[in-house]
């Protein structure tokens, strides 16, 4: 069996998905509906050191995937005691990462998962579980803080190009 040329395999990696802002995946124009098929793509969402987000099976075997916004959303929020644990649209849940919140344009609310290698939306709700514990900050940069364990984060704004 002939060995394909990296030019071939790239093309290989050429995988045709969307996601999408509100989080939906899609094949070719065609929205995936399968729901255990969604969380397994979602399972395997990466991001390469060059910034481009990929479906990875190993370390040799992956294909690219387009994303409009976020890479996963955050759909509740479960306070305990003064920390928070957010729970993904993937079906996983972890503590959040509070220095990386980030407000956009819009107000909606972002923050930083999978050890800061993919980018997480809060859903509506998931927002208002957050902001019982977000008050105004001081200062130009920053307009709003979030206090968790024992300590204030401020709430940075996300870049407009980011997504």
């Amino acid at each position: 069996m002939a060995s394909l040329s990296p030019e071939q395999i790239e093309e290989l990696r050429q995988s045709g998905i969307l996601l999408d802002r509100e989080g939906r995946l899609w094949h070719e124009g065609e929205q995936i509906t399968h729901g255990r098929f969604q969380t397994a793509l979602r399972c395997w969402l990466d991001v390469l050191p060059d910034g481009r987000t990929i479906l990875r099976l190993d370390e040799t075997r992956y294909a690219y995937v387009d994303v409009e916004d976020a890479h996963l959303l955050v759909a509740s929020v479960r306070w305990h005691d003064d920390s928070a644990t957010i729970y993904l649209n993937d079906g996983s849940s972890e503590e959040l990462a509070y220095d990386t919140l980030e407000q956009s344009e819009d107000n909606a609310l972002y923050c930083r998962v999978r050890k800061g290698k993919l980018t997480a939306r809060f859903l509506t709700q998931a927002y208002y579980a957050l902001a019982v514990n977000i008050d105004h900050a001081e200062g130009e940069e920053q307009e709003f803080a979030l206090h968790a364990r024992q300590s204030r984060y401020p709430i940075a704004r996300r870049d407009s190009s980011e997504g």
